[in-house]
């Protein structure tokens, strides 16, 4: 398997026999604050100005069932934590304002590691101009590491309602923003330690680049529904399919430049499983009945039900037979 950078989860100095205050003291400072956090962290809970329409939402990753410590550093981890819930705040049309971070970990977890997860956690934050705004520790049991992070954000400057998933209608077109398939080739290409093979597959793999600008532009373009794909572009589509009652007929030319970027790499027959079923991306995905915004291409359109007909995606008049991930459907739920 590939080697990363960065400390190892075991080795190094062990959280057994620390205080809690003393992690503390060796994280808190790498996060900094922004002006809408009126109590940082410190007491029992923060204090964040909204305008009241507040985005919430979250998610957790494992070791073993979404990263391995052999391909992944802790900052890696920590990037790929945050972009994954702000590109669910981004996929409601909103812009983030702060997350929580929760760590749960073997007390053989070394604190080295969990200082090279809060610098990535800081740095993923920063970026997209978010705070960090508090969490919790926890030991968990033997080889257990857990990092679960909850992201707040704001319709602020969207009029109108959020974007759900139930909003397309027929003669919608469907548009997607940012890559398909390129981290889950980064994952196939790290699971065959041919990591060299495409270099920033592998980097989109490690850490995801949502667009998040463009979910509050596609809100304010009008667009009817919109998610980012986590779980691969078949399964995530279907989920607006299913909630707005349509079908999703996908252009396969549209999607043949994406799988160009990593045939080569990892073979034409793959390339489509990683274009089709492959998670992790976070790209965004939504339904527009007009012209899309700048950064957006057309990769479909939303047509109404036939008689007798389920909701879905089809691909030439199929249903794609890549099913993309299912966190309990997947064999022993492991993604690598």
């Amino acid at each position: 398997m590939s080697s990363r950078p960065g400390p190892s989860l075991s080795g190094g100095t062990p959280l057994r026999g620390l205080e809690e205050q003393d992690v503390l003291d060796r994280i808190l400072p790498l996060f900094r604050p922004s002006a809408q956090v009126i109590v940082p962290p410190g007491d029992d809970a923060a204090v964040l100005a909204t305008d009241g329409r507040t985005i919430v939402t979250t998610d957790t990753v494992v070791l073993g069932r979404d990263w391995l410590d052999a391909w992944s550093s802790g900052a890696d981890i920590g990037h790929k934590v945050v972009a994954q819930n702000l590109a669910d705040v981004a996929a409601m049309g909103g812009r983030p304002t702060g997350i929580l971070v929760t760590l749960v970990a073997d007390p053989l977890t070394s604190v080295e590691w969990v200082v090279d997860l809060a610098q990535g956690l800081a740095e993923a934050s920063e970026g997209a101009g978010v705070t960090v705004l508090g969490g919790d520790l926890s030991s968990a049991p033997d080889g257990v590491v857990m990092v679960s992070v909850t992201a707040l954000g704001t319709m602020a400057d969207v009029e109108g309602a959020p974007v759900l998933r139930s909003g397309a209608r027929p003669g919608d077109r469907l548009a997607v923003c940012g890559s398909l398939g390129l981290a889950a080739a980064g994952l196939h290409l790290l699971m065959h330690d041919a990591a060299d093979r495409h270099p920033e597959a592998v980097a989109v793999q490690r850490r995801p680049r949502p667009p998040l600008e463009a979910g509050p532009a596609a809100a304010a373009a009008g667009a009817t529904a919109m998610l980012d794909v986590s779980d691969g572009l078949a399964r995530d589509g279907g989920r607006i399919a299913r909630a707005s009652g349509v079908v999703l007929e996908l252009d396969r030319p549209a999607l043949d430049p994406d799988v160009a970027v990593i045939s080569e790499a990892v073979g034409v027959e793959t390339a489509w499983d990683c274009v089709l079923a492959g998670g992790e991306e976070h790209s965004l995905l939504a339904t527009f009945p007009g012209d899309v915004p700048p950064g957006w291409r057309l990769i479909g359109a939303v047509r109404a039900l036939f008689e007798g007909e389920a909701p879905g995606v089809l691909l030439e008049g199929r249903r794609p037979q890549h099913s993309g991930w299912d966190h309990f459907g997947n064999g022993e739920g492991r993604r690598p």
